[in-house]
Order: structure tokens, then C-alpha cells, then sequence
């Protein structure tokens, strides 16, 4: 949940940030080192992930592509994609009933990916909130057809989308991850009004994280604009995931807002072009507005099209 910081905290939170971020005589674990920032605690270097689509089509490539990347880039929290489809329907699109087990093919790349961890690092199951999966189901202009000329018929496909998110939720939180990533991407005029968000959106992703609020890793991750902030700010996350660049709101007046953990501080649209000094900078910046619940991520998927050069850029610049 978002609650409101006072001024004072804010400034004690950044003026201590610098000894936050220095280096610690011990070395902490990837666990060690999220659960600090978790409590606001002393960490030796910022706990950092970043992530792009791997679009691969079978649990086991999946599976060895997330642990290959997690290796290969030591991330701290391995964020693990979602691309297999929600089941559809014989009929209309809309006409849905509750699946126990939407997600098949992804439960099996989670045990895959807890196996292959061994416990090392923490992960985190993506979902996408039921607008964006009913919008997959048909399309964009087909769910905006049906909110105004059906919108009660709309509004129940979105119930049992949520259903069923929730249970493939449960389930992999019951596997071993430590929460799950529910991605938010039409808190913005670009998709919904303000009041349609509030609508056919907004009650669904927070029945999403009400459900599984008991997990110590829940993302927000949210594709918002400003006046879309009081929207979501009572969302039980633990972690606001967004990006300044796209959204325009600085993280210095998030933090102003928002006492959870801010995850965010890579730009990454312009990702492949930065160098490590630039990204050095961005995450030194980006830490001193956010305070010490801090977790360094991009603000989205970096391209997919990344090399394996400039992704290591990132590691190297926290020296990780």
C-alpha cells in the first residue's frame, strides 16, 4: 500500500542516502541484499533486475533463457516473463468461464526456474492485469467497442479473467515465488480515461495483490500519468515499479507520495545507447531521490534487441 510521507522523512531519507549506498565491509547475498532495501536497511550496493521478452515457445527454452540471463547479468531479483497465452474461448471472446490453470505451460517453467535457482535469489511471476489480457484475447478496439455498447458484458469477462489470475497466482507463489509482478499498463489517457480506469480496471488489479498481499515481493509495475497516481496509490504492493521517462514524474516527487520500495532509474528507452558512466549516473541519481528503499530497474523491458554487450553494461557499472 502507498502511504503519504511527511516532508522531514523525506529529507532525513535523502540526506542519509549517501551511507546507504556506500559499500559494505561484508558482501551480501542476492536475498540479503533485497531484503535490506526492503526495510530501508544499509546494503552495499543498490539490489538491481532488468528484463526483456524472450518470446520462446516452449517451458523448458523459457526456462533455461531466464536462468541464463539471471547468470549472466547477476541480477539480484529475477523477474520472470509471461508470454504464453490466456486460453480462449470456443465462442465470443467474452463469453469466459474461470481456468484453474490458465497459465500451464508457465507453472511448468516456474518449477523449472525455482529448481534451477536452488534458492540463490529471489523470483517473481509476471502477470498481465485483465484489461491487457482481455485485450490479447480480441483486440484493442474490440474491448473498447464492448465497454460502450456492453459494458456489463465486459465487465464480468474482467471478473473472470480476474479469477483466474488469481488462482495462477496462488499457484506460483505456492511454487516458491517470492510475489508476483502485476504489469498495470493503461493507467495513462493513452488507453483509459481516468474514469474508465476507475471502472474496468482499477478493482480488478488491486483484487489481483489483495489476493496474494501476504507475499514479500509484490511488484507494481505501472504504466501511469500523474493524475493516475491517487488511482493506485492504495494498491498492496510492496514495490512501485515505473518510469520516470515515459510517465514525466520525477522519482524525487514519487518518493514525496509514496513510501513503498521505488524500483526504477534506468531509462529504457534509450538503454542500449548508454554507456556506464551514464548508467552509473542514472542509478546514483535515482538513489538519492528515491532514499534507501531503493531497487535499481529499468522503468520496462529493455529492448529486446539488446547485446549481450550492452546489457552487461549495467552490472558493471555497480560493479555487481
Amino acid at each position: 500500500m502507498l502511504f503519504p510521507i511527511s516532508r522531514r522523512s523525506f529529507f532525513l531519507q535523502t540526506t542519509a542516502v549517501s551511507s546507504l549506498l556506500a559499500a559494505s565491509s561484508k558482501k551480501l547475498t542476492h536475498k540479503e541484499r533485497v531484503q535490506r532495501a526492503l526495510q530501508g536497511a544499509e546494503v552495499d550496493r543498490p539490489p538491481y533486475s532488468f528484463w526483456h521478452h524472450f518470446g520462446l515457445k516452449t517451458p523448458e527454452a523459457h526456462a533455461k533463457a531466464t536462468l541464463d540471463f539471471h547468470r549472466a547479468y547477476r541480477t539480484d531479483i529475477v523477474k520472470v516473463m509471461s508470454d504464453f497465452p490466456y486460453p480462449k474461448p470456443a465462442g465470443k471472446w467474452y463469453e469466459l468461464k474461470v481456468e484453474t490453470n490458465p497459465f500451464p505451460q508457465q507453472v511448468r517453467a516456474l518449477k523449472l526456474i525455482r529448481d534451477g535457482l536452488k534458492g540463490g535469489a529471489y523470483f517473481i511471476e509476471t502477470l498481465f492485469n485483465p484489461w491487457n489480457v482481455a485485450e490479447k484475447l480480441a483486440s484493442k478496439e474490440e474491448v473498447l467497442q464492448l465497454k460502450d455498447e456492453n459494458p456489463q458484458a465486459l465487465l464480468a469477462a474482467l471478473d473472470v479473467i480476474t479469477e483466474s489470475e488469481i488462482r495462477h497466482a496462488k499457484r506460483a507463489i505456492g511454487l516458491g515465488a517470492a510475489g508476483i509482478l502485476l504489469a498495470v499498463a493503461n493507467a495513462n489517457r493513452g488507453a483509459l480515461t481516468p474514469e474508465d480506469y476507475s471502472k474496468f480496471s482499477a478493482p480488478f488489479d488491486q483484487r489481483i495483490l489483495q489476493a496474494v498481499s501476504g507475499a514479500r515481493l509484490n511488484f507494481l509495475h505501472a504504466h501511469l500519468e500523474n493524475d493516475y497516481l491517487a488511482l493506485v496509490k492504495d494498491f498492496p504492493a510492496a514495490v512501485f515499479n515505473y518510469s520516470p521517462r515515459v510517465s514525466k514524474i520525477p522519482i524525487a516527487a514519487l518518493r514525496q507520495k509514496v513510501s513503498n520500495v521505488i524500483a526504477a532509474g534506468i531509462d529504457e528507452v534509450d538503454y542500449r545507447t548508454l554507456d556506464e558512466a551514464e548508467i552509473k549516473r542514472q542509478w546514483t541519481a535515482a538513489a538519492q531521490a528515491a532514499g534507501p528503499k531503493f531497487i535499481l530497474t529499468p522503468g520496462c523491458s529493455v529492448p529486446d534487441a539488446s547485446t549481450a554487450e550492452e546489457l552487461l553494461r549495467l552490472p558493471a557499472a555497480l560493479n555487481a
